[in-house]
């Protein structure tokens, strides 16, 4: 953390700041343990976060969880990208605790990231870790690296889906999936 406070500190400088200033004084402190919060993903694994609940179910259902807030840094900029992600899976003869799946995301979303990576990593986790049938992921988000910078975009926002089993393989588990996570609450 002391690290990190000092190099911030020195990228103060650099921009022409004085980092005494009474704005400044903790800002390095502040963005250290910001940085170590929003890239704590590296220290945890999917395993980790399931901490064990996966349970024995007997059901061949489709299990969706709409709408869960990513909070990610682009790799590019280290700029903010945000938006939701949708998942969804079949499971054959396990079930996740639904919370757990938000935290599969926050896990790999804690990370730097491109959004399309994120998509493929949580879809991959939820596979094995579930042991599904078929998993599919949708994540929409808005990436201030383009908003705030270059094309200056701000209404612009980036799609990326990754199917993998079943929601590839077979068009109608892939249809009802999509058409689920479109429905108004």
């Amino acid at each position: 953390m002391a690290r990190v406070s000092g190099l911030v500190r020195r990228l103060l400088v650099e921009l022409g700041e004085d980092p005494e200033r009474e704005g400044l004084k903790l800002t390095p402190k502040r963005m250290a343990e910001s940085l170590a919060f929003l890239t704590s993903g590296y220290l945890q694994t999917p395993r980790k976060v399931l901490n064990g609940a996966v349970f024995q179910a007997h059901h061949n259902h489709m299990i969706i969880v709409r709408d869960i807030e990513i909070y990610s840094l682009c790799e590019h900029h280290l700029l903010p990208f945000y938006g939701r992600c949708h998942v969804g899976y079949i499971a054959k003869e396990k079930v996740m605790g639904v919370s757990k799946i938000a935290r599969i995301v926050d896990c790999f979303a804690r990370r730097l990231q491109i959004q399309e990576r994120l998509t493929e990593q949580v879809a991959e986790a939820i596979l094995q870790e579930a042991q599904a049938e078929g998993v599919g992921v949708v994540m929409e988000c808005r990436h201030l690296c383009m908003m705030m910078r270059g094309v200056e975009k701000q209404n612009s926002v980036m799609t990326t889906s990754v199917v993998l089993g079943s929601f590839r393989n077979d068009p109608a588990t892939r249809q009802e999936f999509l058409a689920l996570i479109r429905k108004s609450e």
